[in-house]
């Protein structure tokens, strides 16, 4: 494993979209996620390490150590089978080393110390795991692994309004869904969007527990690279115009940090310019941090203590 990052970081991620629905919710319809009381919007955070994940597994698929564990049709347990098998452990046969065993408890699976090499070995081998942590106690059994990076859910800064659109396709599918149009064939449908929201998220990340999986500087340097280019190579007619505004980054100087979390992002304020007027650009906001605008580029750093 790389040496581990020293410092910890916390981080606002702010981002927005346009005539678009950024995360459709599936027990609605898919409709956009909608906090039923306030009536502001949600990106969860599972939405958003997807995308993490398909950066770095499209930019950086190929570099050792920089796989993907949960990713598209993947199947699990074979990829743990996969890291004993480059630890040449046999799960068959009898632990090769007596602390662990003198006989296998149960065929097929890891046991004791065998757990460890396997969660290292899933650590060094795949960036989400190293980064998001992952719960690997399936079949083989490579236990669990908890990561230094944390995401919460994004929360629009005002109220969103959905609209619904109908929709109609020039064809059908089947011959027989023709017949009963007389040839005419259109189907009709449905399309949801947000005209407009701000969205912000909040990231944790921690050093201690970046040293227990090996999360380096090089992977911190990735990260911030997905975080500000993830929506630009996750483009689709659904998701309308979505783009990363601003990622501000409190870097502290040490491992235990050198103040909460919730302080520093108090200092980042989102307001918008017009309270009358619905907004409908990230011009009609301002940005500001400790009350002066935030500047220009995407991603600013922030020292603290």
């Amino acid at each position: 494993m790389t040496t581990a990052i020293k410092n910890r970081y916390d981080f606002v991620l702010v981002f927005d979209v346009q005539d678009g629905n950024p995360n459709g919710d599936p027990d609605a319809g898919n409709l956009p996620r909608v906090d039923a009381e306030t009536g502001q919007g949600i990106v969860t955070d599972v939405c958003l390490k997807r995308k993490i994940r398909n950066y770095v597994q499209m930019t950086k698929g190929t570099v050792p150590g920089c796989d993907i564990f949960v990713k598209e049709k993947a199947v699990l347990n074979d990829l743990i089978d996969e890291a004993y098998s480059t630890l040449s452990v046999d799960l068959e046969k009898p632990p090769a080393d007596e602390k662990d065993g003198k006989t296998r408890n149960e065929k097929g699976v890891g046991q004791r110390g065998e757990v460890v090499r396997a969660r290292d070995q899933m650590c060094k081998t795949y960036y989400d795991v190293r980064t998001f942590g992952a719960v690997m106690s399936t079949g083989p059994n490579a236990g669990q692994v908890r990561g230094p990076v944390q995401v919460t859910f994004g929360r629009s800064v005002d109220q969103i309004v959905t609209l619904e659109h109908s929709i109609t396709r020039m064809a059908v599918a089947t011959q027989a869904e023709a017949e009963k149009q007389g040839g005419d064939n259109r189907t009709m449908g449905r399309k949801n969007t947000v005209p407009y929201g701000i969205y912000v998220s909040h990231g944790f990340i921690s050093a201690h527990l970046a040293a227990q999986t090996g999360f380096g500087e090089e992977d911190l340097n990735l990260l911030w690279d997905a975080l500000v280019s993830m929506f630009e190579h996750d483009r689709s007619a659904a998701r309308g115009l979505m783009s990363t505004r601003k990622l501000i980054v409190f870097k502290h100087g040490n491992a235990l940090g050198n103040a909460p979390a919730h302080q520093l992002f108090e200092r980042v304020k989102i307001v918008r310019k017009d309270a009358a007027k619905p907004p409908r650009a990230f011009s009609d906001y301002d940005v500001t941090l400790d009350g002066k605008p935030v500047d220009a580029a995407v991603k600013q750093e922030v020292a603290v203590g």
